[in-house]
């Protein structure tokens, strides 16, 4: 998925640049609030792909001493950042300047001008949003859209499509901020929908951040890889017992994968040595995603004892 997420974000790059650009010289010649809000939204997205394309970069580093699992989580992190970028400078600076519209209110000029460049911003948004939407459903299958979402372990291509969807009812608002206040001579419907803009990224960027949240923090392997190296463990010859499974993805194609089992007391240890060298190649041939496997030998009623101990400790603590 990396080649699909870069691509998704490069395009929402050159757009996002060429249209902040452009609202803002709309912005400073006409005087309106909403225009400028939205320039501010476009440069706080073209900043946040760039952030995004650094963590796919720092995420491909190879592993080191000091991180030996990889960096993989990086592109979690800087995902996160970007949806605080969001909620700090977009969704703050676009209310801050809506409530000071309101307060002091001034009338637009040549509005019409304003009405082009939404207009041409809503073409290249469209255009934006509709290559990072194919990505998006190429990965949806039967699932649904929010499941996808909640499922999905690359934040770069949901995130981009989160804020250019966020861009157009951001389009949308300030379009119909600016007639209302030019039918009604209304100056502070402009500062009105400069708020309302804010908000939409507010909960932009909370969605964002309850999303990657869950990624930082470290979440499991579909349920049915979990199942599928399951089913490969407990047919693995000599296996008698599956005792845990785990598994936690340090990245969109990054997966640690940790498994306890128990063999039969009979067979010799190169038998036990094989038969989990033949368990790790069907895994990493059936999942290459599967960077690290550590595969554990114990006893079914030891791992049940030492399970135990661990929930006492915590009980205790």
């Amino acid at each position: 998925m990396a080649a699909g997420s870069k691509k998704v974000i490069y395009a929402a790059l050159i757009g996002n640049s060429l249209i902040a650009v452009t609202k803002f010289l709309a912005a400073f010649y006409t005087g309106s609030s909403a225009m400028l809000s939205e320039g501010i939204h476009s440069l706080v997205d073209t900043g946040n792909q760039g952030l995004l394309l650094y963590g796919l970069a720092r995420a491909k580093k190879p592993a080191d001493d000091k991180h030996p699992f990889g960096y993989g989580a990086e592109l979690y992190f800087w995902a996160f950042v970007v949806a605080i970028i969001i909620f700090a400078v977009g969704a703050g600076v676009s209310i801050y300047e809506g409530i000071d519209k309101i307060r002091h209110p001034h009338p637009i000029e040549n509005p019409y001008i304003n009405y082009i460049v939404l207009a041409a911003a809503m073409v290249f948004e469209a255009v934006a949003w509709w290559i990072a939407f194919k990505e998006f459903r190429a990965i949806k299958g039967d699932r649904t859209y929010l499941q996808t979402v909640r499922d999905s372990k690359d934040p770069a291509l949901f995130t981009v499509l989160f804020e250019d969807t966020a861009a157009l009812l951001g389009l949308l608002v300030a379009m119909i901020g600016l007639a209302m206040a030019q039918y009604f001579v209304v100056d502070w419907f402009d500062g009105a929908a400069s708020i309302l803009i804010g908000l939409i990224l507010a909960g932009t960027a909370w969605a964002l951040a309850y999303e990657t949240k869950g990624l930082l923090i470290g979440e499991a392997a579909s349920p049915e890889m979990v199942a599928n190296v399951r089913n490969l463990a407990t047919n693995t010859q000599g296996v008698i017992a599956m005792n845990e499974l785990r598994t936690l993805h340090r990245g969109p194609e990054d997966v640690l994968l940790a498994v306890s089992v128990d063999f039969e007391d009979t067979i010799m240890a190169g038998q036990v040595e094989a038969a989990i060298n033949a368990l790790e190649i069907r895994v990493k041939q059936q999942y290459p995603e599967v960077r690290r496997i550590f595969i554990e030998v114990q006893a079914a009623k030891h791992h049940a004892e030492m399970i135990k101990q661990e929930r006492e400790a915590q009980e205790e603590s």
